[in-house]
């Protein structure tokens, strides 16, 4: 086959030289001297030329009019018409056949070889200083004080802030939706999931965020996961801290972009990692595509703030957009407790897409999305979450919205969480053996102390 197309290429080739030549052969043939482009070539080539080109030029005996004329060219499709059934006529690849080729062990060998197989743990062996764990069985609402194996005592744990789990006011509120539409929805958003009580629910957080609108998910955990693939495929790229919570470390891995790791809040690392992504996209001149950086607002792993307010000027300098996730932080920082991004003084709509938890300030179940009306409704497209799971259970909607609303009416409980952050700190710094942040404002979940707050505890044994 290859044969076949190289005789087309070289009488194209052949016909072009003749062809670029055909001036200067037609002037040497009446003027007793060459052309002041052909003064250098020998008499004796010129003249090979001119008698090829009398053969297969126009006029010629080989020239293709001529083998036109003479019906030649059915020679030619006859001989494309035998290539076409050869090509037909060939016998397919069988990969049966193949397998046959292949050696087959025998009983006594496969035997031998599980004999030999030694499989991996799937988790380190415990050590001496881990002993067997048995969860607590918890009886009753996770506030301040709850009971466990049967016991009363305070809740160090929870990711209560605000302390709406176990409010009489929203549960009302929550037993009337019950009886109203029922536990579950029975479907997802796109086909006959949508209750009012959804669409209530994305008014008043997009109200609350001050963005065009907001899209909810109905596991937080499934959020970050969706709305990553959504935006972000194999030719994009995703920046991410390394020590992000495992949602976010799931959904760039699901989007399946290339992914870089910068240490964790370093934004001197993270500007080195953008400039050297910048200076290779200038070599390579890389196609347009789409760039991201995800953080979270306060890490779940770690407990600490991000330096939003460097970040987003790194991520305006190189043209990126901002992911953030804003679980541990919504309803924690921020005068109103919009998050970390209103912490840092950020306007809405400077980080292009805000995600956050609903299981955490408000005491419901599920997450959403909060930014551009575009960004909101490619999700409902393509959003894996929203598309292809059940919707979330009215009354669950309905106390969140119970729970957003006390959040506008009474501003002082995000004060309050940073009064009990700060005093768990104080009196946490007279205990031996643990290193407290030196961030004072920070909601961090490792250790529950004081009402609904955490703080970071490192032995430092």
């Amino acid at each position: 086959m290859s044969s076949l197309r190289t005789v087309p290429l070289l009488l194209v080739s052949v016909f072009g030289i003749l062809h670029f030549f055909n001036g200067a052969i037609a002037y040497s043939a009446h003027e007793p001297h060459l052309p002041q482009s052909l003064s250098g070539v020998p008499q004796s080539v010129v003249s090979l030329i001119t008698r090829f080109w009398d053969i297969f030029g126009p006029g010629g005996k080989f020239h293709p009019t001529a083998f036109i004329e003479s019906k030649g060219h059915l020679v030619l499709e006859g001989l494309l018409v035998l290539v076409i059934l050869y090509l037909f006529l060939q016998k397919s690849f069988n990969p049966s056949f193949q397998k046959q080729l292949q050696t087959e062990l025998t009983e006594q060998e496969i035997e031998d070889l599980c004999n030999d197989w030694q499989p991996e743990l799937l988790f380190k062996a415990a050590t001496d200083n881990q002993p067997d764990y048995d969860p607590p069985v918890i009886s009753g609402p996770p506030t301040t004080y709850i009971v466990a194996n049967g016991k009363k005592v305070l809740n160090m744990v929870s990711a209560n802030f605000l302390g709406f789990a176990g409010d009489k006011a929203i549960e009302e509120a929550c037993a009337a939706t019950i009886n109203k539409y029922g536990v579950g929805s029975c479907g997802p958003r796109g086909f006959y999931g949508t209750i009012d009580v959804h669409l209530h629910l994305e008014e008043h957080l997009a109200k609350f965020m001050q963005t065009q609108e907001t899209i909810i998910y109905a596991y937080d955990l499934a959020t970050v996961p969706s709305i990553l693939p959504a935006f972000a495929n194999a030719k994009d790229i995703i920046i991410c801290d390394e020590a992000a919570c495992f949602a976010i470390q799931n959904g760039a891995v699901l989007s399946r972009a290339q992914v870089k790791y910068f240490k964790h809040n370093d934004v001197v690392d993270l500007k080195r990692i953008l400039e050297e992504q910048a200076a290779k996209d200038k070599r390579s001149k890389l196609r347009l595509n789409r760039r991201f950086i995800v953080v979270e607002g306060i890490s779940q792993n770690l407990g600490d703030i991000a330096p939003l307010d460097q970040i987003f000027k790194l991520k305006e300098k190189f043209k990126y957009r901002l992911v953030l996730d804003e679980s541990l932080s919504f309803g924690v920082l921020g005068p109103t407790g919009r998050g970390a991004a209103e912490h840092f003084g950020l306007m809405p709509g400077q980080v292009e897409i805000v995600a956050a938890s609903m299981g955490n300030s408000l005491a419901s179940i599920g997450g959403f999305c909060a930014g551009d009306r575009d960004i909101v409704d490619h999700q409902r497209l393509s959003g894996l979450g929203y598309c292809f799971s059940a919707s979330l259970p009215p009354y669950l909607a309905t106390g969140a919205i119970c729970a957003l609303q006390r959040m506008q009416e009474q501003p002082e409980l995000v004060f309050r969480v940073a009064q009990n952050a700060r005093r768990m700190r104080e009196l946490l710094q007279h205990i031996a053996g643990l290193s407290v942040s030196s961030y004072m404002v920070e909601v961090l979940w490792w250790v529950f102390a004081c009402q609904d707050h955490f703080v970071r505890c490192t032995p430092t044994w």
